[in-house]
């Protein structure tokens, strides 16, 4: 059984029986979990070993894993700064940002795979423009060459701890006030200004090795008359076509405010698929995952099989190893040497 196009997820801790067998439809190809899923390192572990023996190949088993306001395993996990934060550093000492965005990544990265997860959507690759209030300091930085430098430091630990990566919004929301979770954003801004400012990390990240890419549900009307996630203009055209990009590319949420301009959800499905997305992810709407899967029982696209089955971790770390060795302690103080003080979270679903 090959990889499907639809990430789902699931209710509780472990798995309901209908929930086993609605995973092993030919159209599922991943589970996203969130903070409802998680009780302990050991029962996720559990979860997440369930989940992979359910077929071959495996499920692509996923998470929102940021740092500072989307952390979704927290207590037992090391609390991670927002990525913001990190970035306020390159102004004061460059070479030590990098360095902490690195181990930071390391250590995200690493502790998830310990439990069995194979990604986190990271890193955000989004600018701090200073008015997307839903982005903030989920952002590196507002300048486009520092988001680059400190992503790339990011992307660096996530791929020597065993993880793809997974860079979003694509292409870019922070120059938008509205929150795409409630509502469709408009980015007023020409393909030109968003070449010289919003694109240039995905740009150089794409050619240092982004394996992933999630697209945004925002409209950017002086390009296309689609928003990004269901444009073929900027998942073909731009992504592949002028950026080169031959990595996966993820949908966000369809249940998302931003994505009711393409209709039900099986219309938002095929065309964010039609558009080029390899998959599509449906959350927190069992009912309306369930319509999406049955929709997508015939989709076949050997190409998106194969990117999607590079995204499975490559390394799988024992937790109690991990936790112990130099690289994780030493990791833990220094970020714990640049934050005074623990932030306070919000669990963004």
């Amino acid at each position: 059984m090959s990889i499907g196009p639809v990430m789902a997820d699931v209710q509780g801790l472990e798995l309901q029986a209908e929930e086993r067998d609605l995973l092993q439809h030919p159209a599922v190809g991943g589970v996203i979990l969130f903070s409802r899923n998680y009780e302990s390192p050991e029962q996720l572990q559990q979860l997440a070993r369930e989940i992979h023996g359910l077929r071959q190949p495996p499920l692509l088993l996923a998470v929102d894993q940021e740092g500072g306001r989307v952390q979704r395993f927290r207590d037992g996990f090391y609390r991670l700064p927002p990525v913001g934060q990190l970035g306020a550093l390159y102004a004061k000492g460059r070479d030590r940002a990098l360095r902490l965005c690195e181990e930071a990544g390391w250590m995200m990265a690493s502790e998830v795979l310990s439990v069995g997860i194979d990604l986190s959507f990271a890193p955000v690759l989004d600018l701090d423009l200073g008015v997307s209030a839903v982005i903030g300091d989920r952002a590196f930085h507002r300048a486009p060459d520092a988001v680059t430098e400190l992503a790339l430091a990011y992307q660096r630990g996530m791929h020597a701890a065993g993880m793809a990566t997974v860079g979003k919004h694509f292409p870019g929301h922070g120059g938008v006030t509205l929150d795409s979770h409630h509502a469709l954003p408009e980015d007023e801004r020409s393909l030109a200004d968003l070449e010289l400012q919003d694109l240039v990390p995905f740009e150089r990240l794409i050619h240092n090795g982004l394996n992933g890419i999630m697209a945004a549900h925002v409209l950017y009307p002086q390009v296309d008359s689609q928003p990004a996630g269901f444009s073929r203009r900027w998942l073909n055209d731009i992504l592949r076509t002028s950026l080169g990009f031959q990595g996966a590319i993820f949908s966000d949420d369809l249940s998302m405010g931003g994505a009711r301009w393409a209709g039900d959800y099986p219309e938002r499905a095929r065309a964010a698929l039609e558009a080029g997305c390899d998959m599509v992810l449906v959350c927190n709407q069992p009912q309306h995952a369930v319509e999406v899967i049955e929709s997508l029982a015939g989709h076949n696209d050997p190409a998106a099989h194969l990117r999607l089955a590079r995204m499975h971790g490559s390394n799988w770390p024992e937790r109690r190893e991990l936790l112990a060795s130099r690289r994780w302690q030493g990791a833990v103080s220094l970020l714990e040497s640049c934050e005074p003080e623990r932030w306070l979270d919000m669990d963004l679903e």
